[in-house]
């Protein structure tokens, strides 16, 4: 049975544009995403935990393109909504049957110290976006104070589950979501420190 001209020149249609948009997308992105890609990957190099750094950053090429501070801006942001869901998700196991007294203070005590981390990056996020060369100096200096204070309660959040006695279940996952975000704390300290250095 014949195709009939309508459905003919739908299919033909239909090929002509996702072959259009196939070209165009090869055509324009790749060699810009290409360069944004490699711009993450070496500035992750210098980050204490480069592969983590890269894999959190590399989704944002596009947006990040090879800016130092829209670089330095992306990790914070990421760091920050990675510390708000741990700090949600601290919360949440608190509530939850079977702890131990020990466990409970020190979730009480690491639920405390998210919220302040958290803080600490909603400022910097919020230095950050208002930074010029006319301040930069002092704004820079606030958000690596800030920066540096989140990494300082999330280490004593971890700690807190290194120095008592845990179950080995509350342990293993306090400390995987913990540790990631101290991870990329230090990451965020590390890329924020280095779009500082250029402006020395």
């Amino acid at each position: 049975m014949e195709t009939p001209p309508c459905t003919r020149f739908l299919s033909a249609l239909l090929f002509s544009l996702a072959f259009t948009s196939i070209n165009l997308i090869s055509a324009g992105r790749p060699a810009s995403d290409k360069a944004s890609t490699e711009f993450i990957r070496t500035a992750c190099g210098t980050t204490t935990y480069p592969q983590l750094c890269f894999t959190s950053l590399a989704a944002h090429a596009s947006v990040i393109q090879t800016n130092p501070k829209l670089l330095a801006s992306t990790a914070l942001s990421v760091t920050l909504s990675t510390a708000r869901s741990t700090s949600s998700d601290m919360s949440t196991l608190l509530k939850r049957h079977g702890l131990t007294p020990r466990e409970v203070s020190a979730m009480q005590d690491c639920v405390e110290e998210l919220s302040d981390s958290v803080d600490q990056l909603k400022k910097s996020m919020g230095e950050m976006s208002q930074i010029k060369s006319s301040n930069f100096g002092l704004m820079i200096n606030d958000i690596q104070t800030w920066v540096s204070a989140a990494l300082t309660d999330e280490d004593t959040c971890a700690n807190g589950f290194t120095e008592n006695a845990m179950t080995e279940n509350v342990r293993t996952v306090v400390n995987a979501r913990i540790v990631n975000i101290a991870h990329m704390t230090s990451n965020a300290l590390a890329l924020i420190n280095g779009y500082a250095s250029l402006h020395h």
